[in-house]
């Protein structure tokens, strides 16, 4: 493979994947960098391998770091995911789906691999109109990230090529995103979104991630192509 080196953060969900095809299309050679970090829904784990499978990227790397031991979140904790919750609910205040820290703890993980590939590029599906309550998604955050990261590393302090990191969705809506990745030939049949899917891995069609996915795919006037436990509409 030619051209230059890109990590990507892939977590096997529709944003994630978009964003590494987007970084593919642009010519970048990508690695995808996958967390076990102790999620829930750890069928995403699964999800990431095979998009990276059927993208052809150049690794995929999973690194195990258990976020469990502090807690903290619907996702790594005993706190119950939420469910049926509207538009202006999802949009006030934090939600208890955010896991503390985990966007800088991915990006540190994310730095320190494309310091040792030479890359100076990282792709990050983070998006801010769906999940503003997240602070780790918002464009401030990602501009303060990557000028720390260019003062901490040693290609950066020797005045080598600056670091990027790629948000192309961050201001996109998810119909716009699933739009995106459908012109760039996405198979999101690969993917998962849901933060507590079934046993079998189906979608439970009533978290605020499962039902940010439906809505975007019925903007577009597409079916969802994954299974949901039940009939979902949103």
């Amino acid at each position: 493979m030619s051209g230059p080196r890109a990590v990507a953060l892939l977590s096997g969900g529709i944003d994630s994947t978009t964003a590494a095809a987007i970084a593919f299309s642009q010519g970048f050679v990508v690695y995808a960098l996958t967390f076990d970090y102790g999620q829930r829904h750890r069928i995403e784990i699964q999800k990431a391998q095979a998009v990276a499978k059927a993208m052809a990227l150049a690794n995929h790397v999973i690194v195990p770091v258990d976020l469990r031991v502090f807690g903290g979140s619907a996702l790594t904790g005993d706190i119950a995911v939420p469910k049926h919750r509207s538009p202006h609910e999802m949009g006030e205040g934090i939600p208890v789906t955010y896991v503390p820290a985990r966007n800088t703890i991915f990006l540190s993980f994310a730095l320190a691999w494309a310091e040792v590939l030479g890359a100076a590029d990282i792709f990050i599906g983070v998006n801010a109109l769906d999940y503003s309550g997240y602070p780790d998604c918002r464009p401030e955050y990602i501009d303060a990230y990557q000028r720390m990261a260019n003062l901490a590393t040693k290609v950066g302090v020797e005045g080598g090529q600056q670091l990027t990191i790629h948000t192309p969705l961050i201001k996109l809506t998810k119909a716009e995103i699933i739009l995106r990745g459908i012109e760039l030939g996405v198979d999101y049949s690969l993917t998962t979104s849901c933060y507590e899917p079934s046993p079998a891995g189906e979608a439970c069609g009533a978290c605020d991630s499962c039902l940010l996915r439906l809505r975007g795919f019925n903007a577009n006037g597409i079916a969802d192509p994954i299974t949901y436990c039940v009939p979902a509409t949103a």
